[in-house]
């Protein structure tokens, strides 16, 4: 799973780092784990162009697209209070809380530059679209729970 992982995120930054690069698109071969960290690397990445929100559009659930959409709504909701610290945050670490064959829920511990520690609970199930019927998306993401400072 580890080398996954990495191979994942290489992929990621060699699509992330080339100027005007499409973005990763959703996909059967992404598990709910990829789905993930996809996402928060193109947070973490965010440019002033925001293809990290993009990105993150990109694989939010059909049906909450409906809620959140059209993106630019997306885009300010993004950069609202609940959801800042995530965007060009420091690091993260993604822990599976609990799963079933549609619905995987994890735990994200995000550290921003000034060294605050949020945990959000991220949840991911399967959803269509018309380009990708039964892939893994972002059906909901919590309010952040504030830990304070770290060291």
């Amino acid at each position: 799973m580890e080398l996954k992982k990495i191979i994942i995120f290489c992929i990621f930054i060699f699509y992330f780092g080339q100027l005007n690069a499409e973005l990763i698109k959703p996909s059967k071969k992404f598990d709910p784990y990829d789905v993930v960290k996809i996402q928060l690397i193109g947070l973490k990445n965010n440019d002033e162009k925001d293809q990290g929100i993009k990105q993150t559009w990109l694989f939010a659930h059909p049906d909450n697209k409906k809620i959140t959409g059209p993106y630019e709504r997306f885009r300010i909701m993004i950069y609202g209070q609940q959801y800042k610290y995530l965007i060009n945050h420091s690091s993260h670490k993604i822990k599976l809380i609990t799963n079933s064959p549609n619905v995987y829920v994890y735990r994200i511990e995000i550290l921003t530059d000034d060294k605050k520690l949020f945990f959000y609970e991220w949840h991911v199930k399967k959803g269509s679209d018309d380009n990708c019927k039964n892939c893994w998306y972002t059906s909901a993401v919590s309010l952040p729970v504030d830990q304070g400072n770290t060291i």
